[in-house]
Protein backbone atom coordinates (compact mmCIF):
# COMPACT_ATOMS: atom_id res chain seq x y z
CA UNK A 1 0.00 0.00 0.00
CA UNK A 2 2.47 2.41 -0.63
CA UNK A 3 2.88 5.68 -3.44
CA UNK A 4 -1.12 5.38 -3.54
CA UNK A 5 -2.45 8.99 -2.88
CA UNK A 6 -3.73 9.65 0.50
CA UNK A 7 -6.17 12.44 1.52
CA UNK A 8 -6.10 14.44 4.63
CA UNK A 9 -9.02 15.94 6.30
CA UNK A 10 -7.76 19.15 8.86
CA UNK A 11 -4.50 19.29 6.87
CA UNK A 12 -4.45 23.06 7.82
CA UNK A 13 -3.86 21.83 11.47
CA UNK A 14 -1.33 21.74 13.77
CA UNK A 15 -0.71 17.81 12.58
CA UNK A 16 -2.07 17.72 9.57
CA UNK A 17 0.44 20.38 8.39
CA UNK A 18 3.44 17.93 9.91
CA UNK A 19 1.58 14.69 8.73
CA UNK A 20 1.26 16.33 4.74
CA UNK A 21 5.18 17.03 4.88
CA UNK A 22 6.30 13.93 6.44
CA UNK A 23 4.33 11.60 3.24
CA UNK A 24 5.52 14.36 0.69
CA UNK A 25 8.93 13.67 2.36
CA UNK A 26 8.47 9.85 1.69
CA UNK A 27 7.42 10.52 -1.99
CA UNK A 28 3.48 9.55 -1.46
CA UNK A 29 0.80 11.84 -3.34
CA UNK A 30 -1.27 14.01 -1.27
CA UNK A 31 -4.64 15.76 -1.18
CA UNK A 32 -4.71 18.16 1.42
CA UNK A 33 -8.51 19.00 2.42
CA UNK A 34 -9.16 21.86 4.57
CA UNK A 35 -11.45 25.20 5.23
CA UNK A 36 -11.17 28.08 2.49
CA UNK A 37 -8.81 31.06 3.22
CA UNK A 38 -6.38 28.22 5.50
CA UNK A 39 -3.44 27.83 4.81
CA UNK A 40 -1.25 24.26 3.58
CA UNK A 41 1.85 22.72 2.93
CA UNK A 42 3.18 24.75 0.04
CA UNK A 43 3.25 22.34 -3.26
CA UNK A 44 0.59 19.75 -1.83
CA UNK A 45 -2.76 19.66 -3.79
CA UNK A 46 -5.40 21.43 -1.83
CA UNK A 47 -9.06 20.72 -2.12
CA UNK A 48 -11.69 23.49 -0.02
CA UNK A 49 -14.43 22.31 1.82
CA UNK A 50 -16.60 24.49 4.13
CA UNK A 51 -17.38 21.87 6.83
CA UNK A 52 -17.33 18.03 6.67
CA UNK A 53 -21.20 18.85 5.85
CA UNK A 54 -19.80 19.37 2.32
CA UNK A 55 -17.89 16.31 1.69
CA UNK A 56 -18.78 14.39 -0.79
CA UNK A 57 -16.89 11.20 -2.85
CA UNK A 58 -15.35 13.81 -5.33
CA UNK A 59 -13.53 15.50 -2.44
CA UNK A 60 -11.43 11.93 -2.01
CA UNK A 61 -11.53 11.53 -5.73
CA UNK A 62 -8.14 9.10 -6.34
CA UNK A 63 -7.05 8.31 -2.67
CA UNK A 64 -6.67 4.63 -1.47
CA UNK A 65 -6.67 6.11 1.92
CA UNK A 66 -7.99 8.73 4.02
CA UNK A 67 -6.80 10.24 7.61
CA UNK A 68 -9.09 12.06 8.70
CA UNK A 69 -7.99 14.76 11.60
CA UNK A 70 -10.67 17.23 11.20
CA UNK A 71 -12.45 17.37 14.15
CA UNK A 72 -14.16 20.04 16.60
CA UNK A 73 -11.24 19.68 19.12
CA UNK A 74 -11.57 19.49 23.42
CA UNK A 75 -11.45 23.47 24.74
CA UNK A 76 -11.51 23.97 28.80
CA UNK A 77 -14.27 26.34 28.53
CA UNK A 78 -17.21 25.48 26.09
CA UNK A 79 -19.26 28.08 25.73
CA UNK A 80 -22.05 25.83 23.79
CA UNK A 81 -25.21 25.17 25.38
CA UNK A 82 -24.81 21.63 24.78
CA UNK A 83 -20.99 20.57 24.23
CA UNK A 84 -22.04 16.92 23.55
CA UNK A 85 -24.58 17.16 20.55
CA UNK A 86 -22.07 20.13 19.36
CA UNK A 87 -19.07 17.58 19.59
CA UNK A 88 -21.24 14.73 18.53
CA UNK A 89 -22.66 16.89 15.48
CA UNK A 90 -18.52 17.04 14.12
CA UNK A 91 -16.68 14.43 15.58
CA UNK A 92 -19.38 11.45 15.11
CA UNK A 93 -21.43 12.23 12.39
CA UNK A 94 -19.24 14.46 10.57
CA UNK A 95 -16.60 11.58 10.71
CA UNK A 96 -19.46 8.93 9.68
CA UNK A 97 -19.98 11.00 6.64
CA UNK A 98 -15.95 11.04 5.81
CA UNK A 99 -15.86 7.65 5.86
CA UNK A 100 -19.08 6.81 3.72
CA UNK A 101 -17.60 9.19 1.18
CA UNK A 102 -14.17 7.45 1.68
CA UNK A 103 -15.59 4.26 0.69
CA UNK A 104 -17.98 5.58 -2.10
CA UNK A 105 -15.05 7.46 -3.88
CA UNK A 106 -13.19 3.63 -3.88
CA UNK A 107 -10.93 4.34 -1.01
CA UNK A 108 -10.17 1.22 0.69
CA UNK A 109 -8.53 2.25 4.06
CA UNK A 110 -10.13 5.05 6.82
CA UNK A 111 -7.51 6.13 9.27
CA UNK A 112 -9.66 8.08 12.25
CA UNK A 113 -7.28 9.82 14.43
CA UNK A 114 -8.82 9.78 17.83
CA UNK A 115 -7.82 10.80 21.02
CA UNK A 116 -7.28 8.58 24.99
CA UNK A 117 -9.85 11.02 25.91
CA UNK A 118 -12.21 7.89 24.40
CA UNK A 119 -10.53 6.27 27.08
CA UNK A 120 -9.49 7.78 30.29
CA UNK A 121 -9.06 11.24 31.90
CA UNK A 122 -6.40 9.77 34.13
CA UNK A 123 -4.56 5.86 33.94
CA UNK A 124 -5.79 3.27 36.59
CA UNK A 125 -2.43 2.26 38.38
CA UNK A 126 -0.83 0.88 34.97
CA UNK A 127 -0.76 2.34 31.21
CA UNK A 128 -4.01 2.22 29.49
CA UNK A 129 -4.15 -0.34 26.56
CA UNK A 130 -5.94 -0.35 23.65
CA UNK A 131 -8.12 -2.92 25.31
CA UNK A 132 -9.17 -0.75 27.85
CA UNK A 133 -12.91 -0.51 28.32
CA UNK A 134 -13.82 3.04 26.94
CA UNK A 135 -14.88 5.29 30.07
CA UNK A 136 -14.39 9.03 28.46
CA UNK A 137 -14.45 11.94 31.20
CA UNK A 138 -16.53 14.36 28.85
CA UNK A 139 -18.19 15.69 25.92
CA UNK A 140 -15.50 15.45 23.86
CA UNK A 141 -13.99 12.08 25.23
CA UNK A 142 -17.19 10.41 24.62
CA UNK A 143 -17.78 11.83 21.36
CA UNK A 144 -14.72 10.69 20.37
CA UNK A 145 -15.52 7.22 21.96
CA UNK A 146 -19.09 6.88 20.11
CA UNK A 147 -17.24 8.05 16.87
CA UNK A 148 -14.94 5.12 16.95
CA UNK A 149 -17.43 2.31 17.48
CA UNK A 150 -19.61 3.71 15.11
CA UNK A 151 -16.97 3.51 12.50
CA UNK A 152 -15.87 0.19 13.81
CA UNK A 153 -19.56 -0.62 12.61
CA UNK A 154 -19.40 1.13 9.38
CA UNK A 155 -16.05 -0.80 8.46
CA UNK A 156 -17.46 -4.07 8.94
CA UNK A 157 -20.63 -3.16 7.07
CA UNK A 158 -19.04 -1.79 3.78
CA UNK A 159 -15.67 -3.57 4.19
CA UNK A 160 -13.80 -0.27 4.50
CA UNK A 161 -10.75 -1.06 6.83
CA UNK A 162 -10.89 1.13 9.43
CA UNK A 163 -7.49 1.73 11.52
CA UNK A 164 -7.72 3.98 14.91
CA UNK A 165 -4.73 6.00 16.34
CA UNK A 166 -5.37 7.14 20.01
CA UNK A 167 -2.32 9.93 20.85
CA UNK A 168 -2.30 11.59 24.07
CA UNK A 169 -1.29 15.07 24.28
CA UNK A 170 0.64 16.08 21.48
CA UNK A 171 3.59 19.10 21.15
CA UNK A 172 6.00 20.69 19.17
CA UNK A 173 6.29 23.92 17.15
CA UNK A 174 3.13 25.78 16.55
CA UNK A 175 1.40 23.82 19.93
CA UNK A 176 -1.46 25.92 21.65
CA UNK A 177 -3.60 25.66 24.70
CA UNK A 178 -2.08 24.31 28.35
CA UNK A 179 1.58 23.13 27.27
CA UNK A 180 1.83 26.80 25.59
CA UNK A 181 1.29 28.48 28.53
CA UNK A 182 3.72 26.02 30.31
CA UNK A 183 6.21 27.12 28.31
CA UNK A 184 4.97 31.04 28.63
CA UNK A 185 5.06 30.54 32.56
CA UNK A 186 8.38 29.01 33.11
CA UNK A 187 9.85 31.91 30.23
CA UNK A 188 8.65 34.37 32.53
CA UNK A 189 9.72 32.81 35.69
CA UNK A 190 6.33 32.40 37.11
CA UNK A 191 6.65 30.12 40.20
CA UNK A 192 4.17 27.16 39.67
CA UNK A 193 3.37 25.43 42.42
CA UNK A 194 3.82 21.62 40.59
CA UNK A 195 7.40 20.83 42.78
CA UNK A 196 5.68 17.55 44.50
CA UNK A 197 3.79 16.23 42.01
CA UNK A 198 5.08 13.39 40.67
CA UNK A 199 2.38 12.17 38.34
CA UNK A 200 3.45 10.70 35.58
CA UNK A 201 2.32 12.06 31.95
CA UNK A 202 2.54 10.01 28.16
CA UNK A 203 3.12 12.66 25.82
CA UNK A 204 3.67 12.66 21.87
CA UNK A 205 5.90 15.12 19.31
CA UNK A 206 3.88 16.18 17.02
CA UNK A 207 6.23 14.77 14.15
CA UNK A 208 6.19 10.99 16.09
CA UNK A 209 2.42 11.09 15.83
CA UNK A 210 3.10 11.77 11.79
CA UNK A 211 5.57 9.47 11.54
CA UNK A 212 3.28 6.81 12.88
CA UNK A 213 0.29 7.79 11.00
CA UNK A 214 1.78 7.86 7.92
CA UNK A 215 2.33 3.94 8.63
CA UNK A 216 -0.40 3.68 9.73
CA UNK A 217 -1.73 4.58 6.46
CA UNK A 218 0.16 2.51 4.22
CA UNK A 219 0.90 -1.04 6.64
CA UNK A 220 -0.61 -4.32 5.49
CA UNK A 221 -0.97 -5.09 9.14
CA UNK A 222 -2.60 -1.81 10.48
CA UNK A 223 -5.94 -2.78 9.01
CA UNK A 224 -8.52 -3.38 11.85
CA UNK A 225 -6.32 -2.02 14.79
CA UNK A 226 -6.33 0.19 17.16
CA UNK A 227 -3.00 1.68 18.12
CA UNK A 228 -1.47 4.44 20.98
CA UNK A 229 1.08 6.08 19.70
CA UNK A 230 3.69 8.23 22.59
CA UNK A 231 6.69 9.18 22.71
CA UNK A 232 7.75 6.21 25.03
CA UNK A 233 9.32 8.58 27.71
CA UNK A 234 6.47 9.34 30.66
CA UNK A 235 8.10 12.42 32.63
CA UNK A 236 6.88 13.89 35.77
CA UNK A 237 4.76 17.32 35.78
CA UNK A 238 7.10 18.63 37.83
CA UNK A 239 10.07 16.63 35.30
CA UNK A 240 8.40 17.79 32.04
CA UNK A 241 8.58 21.30 33.59
CA UNK A 242 12.06 21.44 34.62
CA UNK A 243 13.30 19.65 30.90
CA UNK A 244 11.53 22.68 29.44
CA UNK A 245 12.99 25.17 31.48
CA UNK A 246 16.43 23.99 31.00
CA UNK A 247 15.93 24.16 27.25
CA UNK A 248 14.15 27.22 27.07
CA UNK A 249 17.21 28.59 29.07
CA UNK A 250 15.47 29.55 32.42
CA UNK A 251 15.04 27.41 35.23
CA UNK A 252 11.78 26.67 35.78
CA UNK A 253 10.33 27.84 39.41
CA UNK A 254 8.85 25.16 40.88
CA UNK A 255 7.15 25.80 44.28
CA UNK A 256 6.90 22.23 46.71
CA UNK A 257 3.51 22.41 47.41
CA UNK A 258 1.91 19.17 48.73
CA UNK A 259 -0.82 17.40 46.59
CA UNK A 260 -3.52 17.54 49.26
CA UNK A 261 -3.44 21.01 49.82
CA UNK A 262 -3.77 21.47 45.76
CA UNK A 263 -6.74 19.47 45.49
CA UNK A 264 -8.08 21.48 48.58
CA UNK A 265 -7.28 24.45 46.51
CA UNK A 266 -9.18 23.14 43.55
CA UNK A 267 -12.76 22.66 45.95
CA UNK A 268 -12.29 26.53 47.14
CA UNK A 269 -12.14 27.43 43.86
CA UNK A 270 -14.07 24.76 41.92
CA UNK A 271 -10.80 23.33 40.05
CA UNK A 272 -11.46 20.32 41.00
CA UNK A 273 -11.48 18.92 37.67
CA UNK A 274 -8.23 20.95 36.58
CA UNK A 275 -6.18 19.75 39.56
CA UNK A 276 -7.23 15.94 39.13
CA UNK A 277 -5.62 16.38 35.74
CA UNK A 278 -2.54 17.97 37.04
CA UNK A 279 -1.79 15.67 40.03
CA UNK A 280 -3.18 12.18 38.49
CA UNK A 281 -0.92 10.33 36.37
CA UNK A 282 -1.70 9.42 32.55
CA UNK A 283 -0.15 6.63 30.90
CA UNK A 284 -0.42 5.15 28.16
CA UNK A 285 1.16 1.84 26.36
CA UNK A 286 2.65 2.32 22.86
CA UNK A 287 3.80 -1.13 22.64
CA UNK A 288 0.97 -2.68 20.48
CA UNK A 289 2.11 -0.23 17.35
CA UNK A 290 5.95 -1.21 18.18
CA UNK A 291 4.91 -4.92 17.80
CA UNK A 292 2.42 -4.49 15.18
CA UNK A 293 4.08 -2.54 12.81
CA UNK A 294 7.70 -2.29 14.12
CA UNK A 295 7.07 1.47 14.79
CA UNK A 296 9.54 3.10 17.23
CA UNK A 297 9.38 7.23 17.74
CA UNK A 298 12.24 8.83 15.05
CA UNK A 299 12.29 11.87 18.19
CA UNK A 300 13.06 11.30 21.74
CA UNK A 301 11.02 13.07 24.21
CA UNK A 302 14.47 15.46 24.92
CA UNK A 303 14.74 16.46 21.38
CA UNK A 304 11.31 16.48 20.85
CA UNK A 305 11.14 19.21 23.43
CA UNK A 306 14.11 21.15 22.57
CA UNK A 307 12.84 21.44 19.29
CA UNK A 308 9.51 22.52 20.92
CA UNK A 309 11.07 24.93 22.84
CA UNK A 310 13.70 26.32 20.08
CA UNK A 311 10.81 27.22 17.91
CA UNK A 312 9.03 29.40 21.19
CA UNK A 313 12.15 31.10 21.72
CA UNK A 314 12.16 32.35 18.03
CA UNK A 315 8.58 33.07 18.45
CA UNK A 316 8.87 35.35 21.16
CA UNK A 317 11.85 37.13 19.45
CA UNK A 318 9.99 37.56 16.04
CA UNK A 319 7.73 39.37 18.21
CA UNK A 320 9.96 41.65 19.68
Amino acid sequence: MTGRRIAITGANGFVGRVLTRVLMEQGTPVTAIARPNTTCESGVETKRIESLDSITPETFADAQTVIHLAARVHVMRDADTNPLAAFRATNVEGSLRAADAAVRAGATRFVYVSSIKALAELDSGRPLKETDERRPPDPYGVSKAEAEVKLLEFGARTGLEIVIVRPPLVYGPDVRANFLSLMNAIAKGFPLPIGSVTARRSLCYVDNLANALALAATHLRAASQTFHVTDGDDPSVADLARSLGRHLGRPARLVPVPVDVLKFAGRLTGKTAQIDRLTGSLRVDSTHIRDVLGWRPPVSLDAGLAATARWFLATRRGTR
